[in-house]
């Protein structure tokens, strides 16, 4: 059996036909529409305008959103969501994942939290491709500290006046709404609420964050408030009650970052076994060397452990008991596979694996903004001991 992506995937007994039919939709989407211009989309540092209403018609955007707002939950499950992380993380360019599903932690305050109006106003255009949301919760002086944000919304009659900035904010250059944390009380978390921010306000402003390491492709930028006027109406939830709001996103952002993480690493590992059995060094192939065949081993390894730590957690949301610890080191796991897989990966492929245009070479440098982006490492372990009551 040669071991490539599919074949290093765990039997999950959960899967049906109507599964795999799933992925095979997704993935003849992805190979058409996507693959052949991902290296190129990466280099210009954007993806088209036209694949968002193509990412819809395939069913990508609406996946577990209400059919009342042009959604597709009928006849779903979780799994088809692990599906779609693992096949978006299959092209190797995250940027392109990163962009075109950035309504998955914009749109969830939205639909979850929001007023009927607001949800029609905004999830249906959402959804087919129309139009887009981002996230702005990460400031210049408050990313881990959420708690700690200083963005201000004053309330003025009908309205918030809202000042401060956000930054790192994926897909904030193409969003039309923003789903924004800002301080309308006291210091710490019980000042904290959400507010839905159209970008055509006045007084809004952004600018693109282009020289990044990695995710080239994803439109990030940084927001600026100056006296912006936001309807009292846009309050996405209740005021001063924010906080629960953002952590009760971070559970599905985090599993879908894990989800992702997990299927790029086989991709490491696909790209170095295919590369170990072809390349040869002092006259045999580079897997026939015993070094190379015990990375591989350990690669596969550690996604055996993080696939199927990946499945209980999907379980436990599955059964609606979902740990917010177990979530947490889920993700720290899957992070250091894929740190682990890349490192591994690029010793293999050695100097073709330096060159831009491979995978190999884009997921070790986006290796680090998988391990901090949705919350560190570090922050994500003392969620983790604090949730088990340390």
């Amino acid at each position: 059996m040669s071991l490539n992506f599919d074949s290093a995937r765990l039997p999950n007994p959960h899967l049906t036909n109507d599964h795999n039919a799933w992925r095979e939709q997704l993935r003849r989407f992805i190979d058409t529409e996507i693959m052949p211009y991902a290296d190129d989309w990466d280099e210009a540092g954007h993806i088209p305008i036209e694949l968002w209403p193509k990412a819809a018609a395939v069913g990508l955007l609406g996946l577990g959103y209400p059919e009342a707002y042009g959604g597709i939950t009928e006849g779903t499950d979780i799994w088809f969501g692990w599906i779609a992380a693992e096949e978006m993380a299959r092209i190797g360019v995250g940027g392109i994942n990163a962009s075109l599903m950035v309504h998955g932690i914009g749109l969830p305050p939205v639909i979850n939290w929001g007023s009927e109006a607001m949800k029609q106003a905004v999830a249906p255009a959402v959804l087919a491709g129309e139009k887009h949301i981002s996230l702005g919760i990460t400031e210049p002086g408050a990313g881990s500290d959420v708690a700690g944000i200083s963005t201000t919304a004053v309330r003025d009659g009908d309205h918030y006046v809202v000042n401060g900035s956000k930054t790192f904010i994926t897909g904030g250059m193409r969003a039309n709404w923003v789903s924004t944390a800002v301080r309308t009380g006291g210091e710490g978390a019980g000042g904290v609420s959400m507010l839905l921010i159209p970008t055509d306000a006045g007084g809004f402003s952004r600018t693109p964050l282009t020289r990044k390491q990695g995710w080239w492709a994803s439109d990030t930028a940084t927001l600026y408030f100056d006296n912006v006027r936001v309807p009292v109406k846009n309050l996405i939830g209740e005021e001063n009650r924010g906080f629960r709001v953002i952590m009760t996103n971070f559970n599905g952002e985090r599993m879908g970052m894990a989800a992702s993480m997990e299927a790029q690493a086989r991709v490491c590992l696909e790209e170095a076994v295919a590369w170990a059995s072809e390349r040869k060094t002092f006259g045999q192939r580079l897997a026939d060397h015993q070094v190379i065949r015990h990375k591989i081993a350990q690669m596969k390894q550690k996604i055996n452990a993080t696939q199927a730590y990946l499945r209980i957690c999907y379980e436990s949301i599955a059964s609606g008991q979902p740990n917010p610890g177990d979530i947490a080191m889920l993700k720290v796991q899957a992070s250091e596979t894929l740190e682990f897989c890349a490192r591994e990966a690029m010793q293999i492929l050695g100097g073709i694996g330096y060159m831009r245009g491979n995978r190999v070479e884009r997921i070790y440098r986006e290796v680090r903004v998988n391990a901090i982006g949705g919350g560190s490492e570090e922050i994500m372990r003392d969620l983790a001991a604090r949730q088990y009551g340390i």
